[in-house]
């Protein structure tokens, strides 16, 4: 296996300590990856190879309108994630219509209905930006959005694509391919438009 610094392991081997100089020594017999050492293993290796690719790059990046006419949130309709985005657009900006495509959201289970959801708002050719939305959670929580599959569908969008996943300091690979990257998923909807006061 290829490590990379963060990845959690378990070792096999034995430990030397050395008197006089007050050292140890540790010699590894094997390791193999554990945990969250397996995901982060597969997501470093996917980002180096999308990254040479050219799929994280600046000059593909589309601009968001200011005054979109038709968003499309992707997010699950349990939780506050939802609550959130719809009352600071109600708030800000009224005269948005809102699409939502509910999706599960959490671990590898929710990709092939995240990359259907995407499908679906990306074929509904009035809609102006769409926002990935999902709450804070471990890596493994998110998971989904590191998925090769929804990456390249974003990347293949003429729709421009917000990433509002976890919290600020979560990095999701959706995160780089995405169009513009919002900490929380509140932070996105005030990105996402003009508000009615600056109009």
């Amino acid at each position: 296996s290829k490590l990379i610094e963060g990845t959690k392991v378990t070792i096999n081997g034995t430990i030397q300590l050395y008197v006089i100089k007050g050292t140890y020594q540790l010699k590894v017999s094997s390791f193999f990856l554990k945990g969250d050492g397996v995901l982060w293993n597969e997501y470093m290796l996917l980002k180096n190879k999308l990254n040479d690719e050219g799929l994280f790059n600046r000059e593909y990046k589309k601009s968001i309108p200011s005054m979109p006419k038709n968003i499309g949130i992707i997010t699950s309709l349990e939780g506050a994630v939802v609550r959130d985005i719809m009352n600071i657009l109600n708030r800000r900006a009224p005269y948005i219509n809102i699409i939502i495509r509910n999706s599960q959201v959490n671990g590898k289970t929710a990709i092939p209905d995240l990359c259907k959801s995407y499908d679906d708002l990306t074929e509904y050719k009035e809609i102006d930006t769409i926002i990935l939305a999902r709450g804070g959670g471990s890596f493994e929580d998110l998971s989904a959005f590191n998925d090769e599959i929804l990456i390249r569908k974003i990347f293949k969008s003429n729709i421009p694509t917000i990433s509002a996943i976890g919290h600020e300091t979560d990095f999701t690979l959706c995160d780089f391919v995405s169009d513009l990257r919002a900490s929380t998923p509140s932070e996105a909807a005030e990105l996402v438009c003009l508000g009615i006061e600056d109009v």
